[in-house]
């Protein structure tokens, strides 16, 4: 009989993401994810304890992923408006990740203004500050306005109370990023 194949903590945290983008983070369980390895539930407990501890290897994952997604931007494309307009696509491709990730109650900060500081966002904060000249505390205070901008734009479109259009998001999101460095730089003068 050949020898089993072994089942690894990476193996079975990208089978719960699959789990998660295909079906929801609420689908994620042992069984579905054995499923999706095509074992038994014993290598997916013997890795993680809890179900819950297995969603934060996961969500932990689904950052990484959410901050690689946000940066891939055109390079002919305003880098303010690639990252925001990728934040609202990825609501729009990927729902049940953007749903997990900024709706289930997983982030480790407890608000916009801890993320902002956070690790995972330093290189969308770094980007952007080279893209607009400004110092880093008027940067977070434009990528504040954004954040909350796209993450109402984006959160209304992935619960199907708005439909997706593309060139309509670009022209207000523009407006708001914009109008947010004017008043920076007005009050700094």
């Amino acid at each position: 009989m050949p020898p089993r194949a072994k089942i690894t903590k990476e193996m079975v945290i990208d089978a719960a993401f699959e789990v998660t983008r295909a079906e929801g983070a609420e689908n994620v369980n042992a069984r579905t994810v054995s499923q999706k390895l095509g074992c038994s539930t014993q290598p997916v407990m013997y890795h993680f304890a809890t179900i819950e501890d297995m969603k934060r290897a996961v969500y932990a994952k689904l950052d990484r992923f959410h901050t690689e997604y946000l940066m891939n931007v055109n390079p002919q494309e305003d880098v303010m408006l690639g990252i925001g307009l990728n934040y609202i696509r990825f609501a729009v491709e990927e729902p049940n990740l953007f749903r997990f990730l900024f709706q289930s109650g997983f982030a480790v900060e407890n608000s916009l203004l801890e993320m902002i500081d956070s690790e995972e966002l330093k290189p969308v904060i770094s980007a952007m500050q080279e893209a607009m000249d400004l110092n880093m505390e008027q940067t977070k205070d434009v990528v504040l306005t954004l954040a909350l901008f796209v993450h109402g734009y984006a959160s209304i479109i992935v619960n199907n109370a708005l439909e997706y259009d593309e060139e309509l998001i670009k022209v207000h999101l523009e407006r708001a990023y914009k109008g947010a460095i004017l008043a920076i730089q007005e009050e700094t003068k």
